[in-house]
């Protein structure tokens, strides 16, 4: 594997308000900056959204997404609609992105009404973390789980038992 550092960032919509979900989300995002760049990016609420259809609301938080996209980065959206992955092909995934040299791979978790079309044109692809659905607060401990996870599988630690 090469030494090369690709920079990981994920993106969501809205704060974590729950305490045990913040206590679980900062155990693991101080894991993964062990093995990457990592940054944490929460673009705020959309402000007066009671106000606004779900397809405003989906429309302003794509411009806030898509501002912090650049060029070269890779996106990946977390929809229950993508590619389904065990942790092990995760991980393959992660490691053969950063094969490719990317400079910044960007995870990004959307609000409650998923995302905008132009999020989705502008996406290289999507990922499902489950058949499930999970509220967009708790899938931010599961993926962060399952990214320190990844790691620690290309990396051949103990942590993941097949």
């Amino acid at each position: 594997m090469s030494s090369y550092l690709m920079k990981i960032k994920l993106i969501q919509i809205g704060k974590t308000d729950a305490a045990y979900l913040i206590e679980g989300i900062e155990k693991y995002n101080s894991r993964i900056k062990r093995y990457h760049p990592y940054e944490l990016l929460t673009i705020p609420d959309i402000k007066n959204s009671k106000n606004l259809s779900q397809a405003q609301q989906k429309s302003l938080e794509a411009i806030q997404i898509l501002k912090n996209i650049q060029n070269p980065d890779i996106l990946v959206l977390l929809d229950e609609k993508g590619k389904e992955f065990n942790s092990i092909t995760f991980a393959k995934f992660i490691e053969d992105t950063m094969l490719q040299s990317v400079k910044q791979l960007v995870f990004v978790i959307g609000g409650p009404y998923g995302f905008d079309a132009s999020v989705y044109q502008r996406a290289n692809r999507k990922i499902a973390l489950s058949k499930m659905t999970f509220s967009h607060q708790l899938v931010r401990l599961i993926f962060a789980e399952q990214l320190y996870r990844a790691n620690s599988i290309i990396k051949r630690e103990p942590y993941h038992h097949e």
